[in-house]
């Protein structure tokens, strides 16, 4: 059975252009940002998580898979649990050095400690 070509193609409804190359929307992976690019801040949270202390690690530029990826290595290392949320790594307790360690160690030459 022929496959519809056309059925994919949404938006485009008429041109008289000869030479018009269709796209569907989706996008091209370019190449990931490389580790020593990120400039990721480590900071100590306990604001609304009822005293409770929290790691968070902000500045990741990249992919949801790339940020994903690198919480659930955080959170293996630190044997603890955690979340990735709106662009940043939640990790629980107080594990500022460690992580600090780990990102160096990974390449993330730009890492550093940030707030109180």
């Amino acid at each position: 059975m022929k496959k519809n070509k056309k059925s994919n193609r949404t938006g485009v409804v008429y041109t008289t252009t000869t030479n018009f190359e269709y796209t569907n929307g989706a996008e091209e992976e370019g190449a990931a940002v490389a580790a020593k690019d990120h400039r990721l801040r480590i900071f100590l949270d306990k604001k609304q998580r009822k005293g409770k202390e929290v790691t968070l690690i902000r500045g990741f530029v990249g992919s949801d898979d790339d940020l994903k990826a690198l919480g659930k290595h955080l959170k293996s290392k630190c044997g603890v649990g955690g979340s990735v949320k709106d662009g940043e790594i939640i990790i629980q307790g107080n594990h500022r050095d460690r992580i600090l360690q780990l990102l160096l160690d990974a390449g993330y030459a730009q890492a550093k400690k940030a707030g109180g």
